[in-house]
């Protein structure tokens, strides 16, 4: 018998039972569509994490110092010093705080951002109005303030709000700039929703200690390296051990988030692989429901000269047609789902991907075939005198 008769007669039994068929595929269909979507959000969170990174290029790093006390602790000059050094192109020592910001009636909290003029260099942010920090407004002590665009937008709405105070936790700046939209950056910090104000300032009105954070940033990507080595250098040398301080580099930053999101990814999608097989073995016992079923067909068949392989064949391809249609439309429910996603959550892209939906169907194809070996294998061991004898 040829494929084409086998697969003609494989559908005219799964469209003589729809409500059945549609039942056995129902853990193909979730398994597929499953696999299919979350690859999808995968694949879109990694293409953002390296937009993300990207953004702000490879050359920058960020150091963080563990350790509390005295002996660890970043020295401000000391770092504008080591700025003078090729491997540095800027130094942004940074403090963050939340700080509950007025203007006139209205009070928001956001992240206070304590830096220098080189911050929204390292960080490729723009000045929308007015102007950013600079050097004078550290060494001055000025109470300037620069706000982030939701910030602006929350306390001003459409007003002009350069040359305004504003009361940030009881304390009066007057509003020197504004920068212009960026959403969040890898570093986890957005510039939107943050105000930022010199560095001695904060210090002085805020108490806020030591600074803990600092961003570099290297002439190039080639040369982010040497000035990672020269930095740790100088941290050991200070601190008198290598353990109170971290140095992440953008590279290692964006490979560590995409592990860290690629292996959830795999869980996730190993998790709709078990639906799979909960689907294979599901189309197990229907195709066994079915041999049982039609035993009187098969003494006929066998008995005007069917052979052992053609009932086998007609069986397993019968079970691998109703896997093949489940894979079929769990595919065109996942990649609907995967366009339908970022309209549900903005913030999660997706990215659709067809060879992992091919190879998705594909393995539910295989798993019909798998799993309808024992069914078929049944059928065809049974003996025409006795399946006759079957009412």
């Amino acid at each position: 018998m040829k494929a084409s008769e086998l697969i003609r007669m494989a559908l005219r039994t799964v469209i003589s039972s729809p409500m059945r068929t549609m039942l056995t595929m129902l853990g193909v269909i979730i398994g597929v569509a499953s696999v299919v979507t979350l690859v999808s959000i995968g694949r879109g969170t990694t293409a953002q994490i390296e937009k993300q990174y990207e953004a702000l290029g490879t050359n920058m790093m960020v150091v963080n110092v563990l350790g509390n006390g005295r002996a660890t602790q970043l020295n401000y000059d000391e770092l504008m010093e080591l700025e003078l050094l090729p491997e540095f192109s800027a130094i942004a020592p940074t403090m963050t705080k939340n700080s509950n910001i007025k203007y006139d009636r209205t009070q928001e909290s956001h992240t206070l951002v304590a830096t220098n003029d080189r911050y929204i260099d390292i960080m490729k942010g723009e000045v929308a109005d007015g102007r950013f920090l600079v050097d004078a407004d550290s060494e001055l002590r000025s109470q300037v303030v620069v706000l982030g665009s939701e910030v602006a937008t929350e306390l001003f709405g459409t007003e002009d709000p350069i040359g305004e105070s504003v009361n940030i936790d009881g304390v009066v700046f007057e509003i020197v700039g504004t920068l212009k939209s960026k959403g969040s950056n890898s570093t986890g910090t957005s510039l939107d929703n943050s105000v930022f104000v010199p560095l001695e300032t904060a210090r002085r009105a805020f108490k806020l200690g030591a600074i803990r954070t600092t961003y570099v940033e290297a002439p190039s990507n080639e040369e982010i390296y040497t000035a990672q080595a020269t930095m740790k250098q100088y941290l050991t040398y200070k601190f008198k051990s290598d353990t109170g301080f971290t140095l992440s580099n953008q590279d290692e930053l964006m490979n560590s988030r995409k592990e860290a999101s690629s292996s959830l990814t795999n869980q996730l999608i190993s998790v709709a692989c078990i639906s799979l097989l909960v689907g294979g073995i599901g189309i197990m016992n229907i195709m066994l429901v079915t041999v049982s079923e039609r035993t009187r067909e098969i003494g006929i068949r066998k008995s005007i000269g069917a052979k052992r392989r053609n009932i086998l064949l007609q069986f397993l391809v019968e079970s691998a047609v109703i896997s093949g249609l489940g894979g079929f439309i769990g595919l065109a429910l996942g990649s609907g789902l995967a366009l339908a996603w970022p309209y549900l959550n903005p913030k999660q892209p997706t990215e659709l991907s067809m060879d992992i939906g091919l190879y998705a169907f594909l393995f539910s194809v295989l798993v019909g075939i798998i799993f309808g070996l024992y069914p078929a294998n049944k059928a065809s061991k049974l003996r025409p005198i006795d399946a006759l004898r079957t009412d």
